[in-house]
């Protein structure tokens, strides 16, 4: 199980945004009166964070109006049973993300590809720390939904899906331009437990389904007008979204 928040987890990035680190993995609250959007959950075992994270924000769990899901890997996907069953949002993400959330397929690092890995630095640490996070835990989203219709959904911060496939193939990120802020997910991520790097990068290519295709999705972030990145690791990155782009690139 994770460690309980702290006041340091929570970053307020903007009156109604707000960055929130739990087991190596971010998720984000975006605000509007009494009213939130949750872009991702993190790992099973941070359910209790979660929710001490909307009430540190002045929230109440029946509060969240929708949760949006970058992609459906285990430190990331929404689990309706991190709320009640009479106060559970709607859980939306990209169409072929669906599938993957009720877990009639699984595309995730591998227990083999780990061990494959465990000779570079942070690897085993992290998987460790995964697995007592319950990352390995089978747990399909309940009631995944597509989005509604394209274009901005009508949510707190009005978030507009940017699909960026690779991470896997339904991943999307999503841009609140009113905010100038884009919440990447796993697209763009500023630091990792098994990556010596700190800044703007992709994660290590044992992570990826397709990390050419990762790459190449990044063109997709470029032209999105923002200046503050939200990654699903790391912490925030000021600075334009092209400029941290093709600072990713190889």
């Amino acid at each position: 199980m994770s460690q309980p928040l702290r006041d340091e987890d929570i970053v307020r990035v903007h009156d109604q945004v707000f960055l929130v680190t739990g087991s190596n993995t971010n998720w984000v609250i975006v605000k509007d009166g009494s009213d939130a959007t949750l872009i991702d959950t993190g790992y099973p075992g941070d359910h209790a964070r979660v929710l001490a994270s909307l009430t540190a924000v002045g929230l109440e769990p029946q509060d969240v109006s929708a949760v949006l899901v970058t992609h459906a890997h285990t430190d990331h996907k929404a689990e309706s049973n991190a709320f009640a069953p009479c106060t559970a949002p709607r859980v939306l993400m990209h169409e072929k993300e669906v599938p993957h959330a009720r877990r009639e397929f699984l595309y995730q690092v591998s227990v083999g590809q780990v061990l494959a890995n465990a000779w570079r630095p942070g690897v085993v640490p992290w998987a460790v720390h995964a697995i007592r996070s319950g990352g390995t835990a089978h747990v399909p989203v309940t009631d995944p939904r597509p989005f509604p219709a394209p274009g901005p959904l009508d949510l707190p911060g009005a978030p507009v899906p940017v699909q960026t496939p690779g991470r896997p193939g339904g991943h999307c990120a999503y841009h609140l331009p009113d905010l100038g802020v884009l919440v990447s997910g796993d697209a763009l991520v500023t630091a990792h437990p098994t990556s010596r790097i700190h800044g703007p990068q992709l994660l290590p290519g044992m992570f990826y389904s397709d990390r050419e295709q990762a790459f190449a999705a990044l063109s997709l972030l470029e032209p999105v007008d923002a200046d503050v990145v939200l990654p699903g690791h790391g912490p925030l990155h000021r600075g334009t979204v092209k400029e941290a782009a093709v600072h990713t690139r190889p």
